[in-house]
């Protein structure tokens, strides 16, 4: 299993087949993942514990466990831990490439390009 550690929690790779990726995210309290986008693949993500401020576009929402929300390929998004216990959500990954390297950073507070 892949892991990577992140300043903002970590994910955990479950499944990687042809076209799509599975992972699990924990964001720990105070923790943001950067302004992004991606040109190769689309998200879902469904938060299993905690409430998650995501933005898609320019829309912000408050995501709680058993909720999901869908990311379409090329969209700005982010998600933020505002609270002071984890998030762990579920994100499903599709597209043509699935490597770490498709991310387009717009801002990061953690100073990541």
């Amino acid at each position: 299993m892949e892991i990577g550690e992140r300043p903002w929690g970590k994910y955990e790779v479950f499944i990687v087949d042809d076209g799509y990726k599975v992972k699990r995210i924990t964001v720990i309290p105070g923790g943001r993942l950067s302004l992004q986008s991606h040109k190769h693949r689309a998200e879902h993500w469904v938060v299993v514990t905690g409430t998650a401020k995501i933005t898609v576009g320019d829309v912000i929402s408050s995501v709680a466990a058993g909720k999901s929300v869908y990311i379409p390929l090329g969209a700005v998004h982010r998600l933020e831990n505002e609270t002071d216990k984890h998030i762990v959500m579920i994100e499903v990954q599709q597209g043509d490439y699935l490597d770490e390297d498709d991310i387009l950073r717009y801002e990061d507070v953690y100073g990541r390009s």
